[in-house]
């Protein structure tokens, strides 16, 4: 089984690759296309020179790694996948081979995360138009973090059910300090998630934004309310 999680930043998807990664039976693979969407996009990213020296920049090799044999001759596959980084040109027939999973976040937790790490953020940089386009594209099952961490358990084993896969106790908890697939940019971006042992607990109430953050909310809402009507 080869399983494509498709996400935005700031959105459970760490989280998400370390419980499956802490199966036996999953290699995972921490954003494939990353160095290659950096390398043909331009975007100033944190340690965009690190992270383009460090990791595969040509989306036609990416692609074939995608659909080739699973690492460390494992029987699955678990690939975290980013909408915003598949720019136009980039292959994507390798994911109809995939059990294409998509995992959501209201924009206004998005925001007021990604905001914490960068600056002068932006619709694009947020990803979710480039999510909506992917799932137009592959389809697949819809998730939304907020369920999760509501329920981690319960979700989990629901999506593991729908995707044939038998659930397994061990998604719920991993190692603290990082997981051996993390991309360069963990050090960056991954501080909260390498301290944790688990998912976190059930969210609060929606952040209160203003000004430029609460209008890229109201751009982001209405590919996420397209999205979150399909979710499981």
């Amino acid at each position: 089984m080869k399983i494509a999680m498709w996400s935005g930043p700031r959105n459970l998807s760490t989280a998400m690759m370390y419980a499956f990664g802490n199966r036996p039976d999953f290699a995972v693979w921490d954003e494939p296309f990353y160095a290659a969407y950096l390398r043909h996009s331009g975007a100033d990213h944190p340690m965009r020179d690190e992270i383009i020296a460090a990791h595969e920049g040509d989306p036609d090799m990416i692609a074939a790694m995608c659909s080739g044999s699973i690492p460390d001759e494992k029987p699955n596959f678990y690939m975290k996948h980013m909408g915003l980084h598949m720019l136009e040109g980039f292959p994507m027939d390798w994911a109809k081979d995939c059990i294409n999973i998509h995992l959501i976040r209201h924009p206004a937790r998005v925001v007021a995360s990604y905001g914490a790490k960068r600056d002068e953020v932006t619709l694009d940089d947020i990803g979710f138009r480039q999510q909506v386009e992917v799932f137009d594209k592959v389809g697949g099952v819809v998730i939304d973090s907020h369920d999760i961490r509501d329920d981690p358990a319960g979700m989990l084993k629901k999506l593991c059910a729908i995707i044939d896969l038998p659930f397994d106790p061990a998604m719920l908890t991993w190692p603290a300090g990082g997981h051996k697939s993390d991309g360069i940019w963990a050090r960056h971006w991954y501080g909260a998630v390498h301290r944790s042992t688990g998912f976190a607990g059930a969210e609060g109430p929606l952040p209160v934004l203003s000004g430029h953050d609460a209008k890229l909310v109201s751009a982001a809402l209405p590919f996420y309310e397209k999205m979150q009507t399909q979710a499981i």
